[in-house]
């Protein structure tokens, strides 16, 4: 099986090429959209998942979750949920069993998006733990994309409003790369190691 590295240092991420999502990009922003981009979604069987939050600078304050963003291989869906909530459909494509979704840190995320909907987020694989299994012991989405592609993702978009009238183009590249990164990390591996048996607990609410 390939070997990994277990770590990296940001000083070696620093000489790598940076990385670019370069598929489709779909802002979603009314009900009808998003049950538009669901019905799409829910054709594929592995989907990259993650969010983003308006930046909260004052102690004691935080912000809902504005973005969530779901990719397949060429398409990502950018669901601008402090506009839309989340809607019936988006909470169905969460919890629906027959979809594969690949995300990081996924109990903060569901912790947030707890305090919008009742959701009941099911077959999802927490990329922290799956990589573990490989030998790989870093934590951030960007150090594990590093070792495994030799490729940098910026994170000059992170702090930025999420919240805004219009998302900037950056922002949208940003978003969408996250997402469809943890999809990739997760191909790659499940490719190279189809006989390896991976305990990846299924995280709930």
């Amino acid at each position: 099986m390939t070997e990994f590295k277990s770590k990296i240092s940001k000083e070696e991420i620093a000489n790598y090429p940076v990385a670019e999502f370069d598929g489709n990009i779909y802002i979603i922003q009314t009900i009808a959209d998003a049950d538009r981009a669901v019905s799409e979604l829910e054709k594929e069987a592995v989907l990259g998942f993650d969010t983003e939050t308006r930046p909260a600078f004052r102690k004691g304050q935080s912000n809902k979750v504005a973005l969530m963003q779901l990719s397949s291989q060429n398409n990502c869906f950018l669901f601008r949920l402090n506009r839309i909530g989340i809607p019936n459909s988006l909470a169905q494509l969460l919890a629906n069993k027959s979809v594969l979704k690949i995300g990081l840190s996924l109990k903060d995320d569901f912790r947030a998006i707890s305090k919008m909907a009742k959701v009941k987020p099911d077959n999802f694989i927490e990329l922290q733990t799956y990589v573990k299994s490989f030998g790989i012991e870093e934590m951030s989405l960007a150090k594990i994309f590093a070792i495994i592609f030799g490729l940098k993702i910026s994170k000059a978009q992170r702090l930025t409003n999420w919240e805004a009238d219009v998302l900037t183009s950056k922002q949208k590249g940003y978003a969408a790369l996250d997402a469809w990164a943890t999809r990739e990390i997760y191909m790659k591996l499940d490719s190279i190691s189809k006989d390896k048996k991976i305990d990846s607990d299924k995280l709930q609410l």
